[in-house]
């Protein structure tokens, strides 16, 4: 059987905001296909994760690999593998939906994009209001944007800050064959869903002060243990 590449490996990764570490020491590994979900409170490093794997921070200290890919030094080898969803849009909220989704797709350089983008914006529940531009959109309705606009070109690997936040019920159910688990893609979601995110995980980590304090798979953790993380 061939030797298959961990997604994810992080060995002593470091990020630092000047004298403070964000992320501290920082060991994991994460097969393809599967899913990671960190655990945390407010400032514990969860996005700074996320920003260094999506090669949006440089690693101050430590290793970081994705895909193979040392992201200190050939973070842009995968970036086109990557789907990141932040805690901002990326949208501009004077384009259109339609607008905004067809400058990605040349960033991108997709063959076919009106053809993709049709399709993301009726499964998001969009397609009636993608000429309006978005700066009119609800926080709902922007965040589908969102989750359209990082999974455009297909990626491999989804980083996903809270990708929930600001949908009810029904939208959660439209964008769920967008995000969810399903078609060998590697996720890494950060959360605050003690009782989803453990349904959902392959590995999960719980970071505090940017620090790893629990890192198991969720059959090894309980709830009251993520809930540790928050007191």
């Amino acid at each position: 059987m061939a030797n298959i590449e961990p997604a994810v490996v992080c060995s002593q990764l470091v990020r630092l905001y000047g004298e403070r570490r964000a992320l501290d020491g920082i060991d994991l590994t994460l097969g393809q296909g599967r899913t990671l979900v960190v655990f945390g409170p407010n400032g514990a490093g969860k996005t700074t994760l996320l920003r260094v794997l999506a090669t949006l921070l440089r690693p101050s200290d430590g290793e970081a690999s994705l895909l193979g890919s040392d992201l200190r030094k050939e973070g842009w080898k995968v970036r086109s593998k990557i789907g990141f969803l932040g805690h901002q849009s990326l949208c501009y909220g004077d384009l259109t939906a339609r607008e905004n989704l067809s400058y990605h797709a040349r960033l991108h350089g997709l063959a076919e994009p009106a053809k993709r983008i049709e399709a993301l914006l009726d499964q998001t529940g969009l397609s009636g209001r993608g000429d309006e531009r978005v700066f009119g959109y609800s926080r709902g309705m922007l965040q589908r944007l969102a989750i359209c606009r990082a999974v455009l070109h297909e990626p491999q690997v989804l980083l996903l800050d809270e990708p929930r936040s600001n949908l009810d019920p029904a939208a959660i159910e439209l964008v769920e064959p967008l995000i969810g688990a399903g078609g060998g893609r590697t996720r890494v979601i950060a959360s605050h869903d003690p009782a989803g995110g453990l349904a959902e995980a392959d590995l999960v980590l719980g970071l505090r002060d940017g620090a790893a304090v629990l890192l198991a798979p969720p059959a090894q953790v309980t709830a009251d243990q993520i809930g540790e993380l928050y007191r």
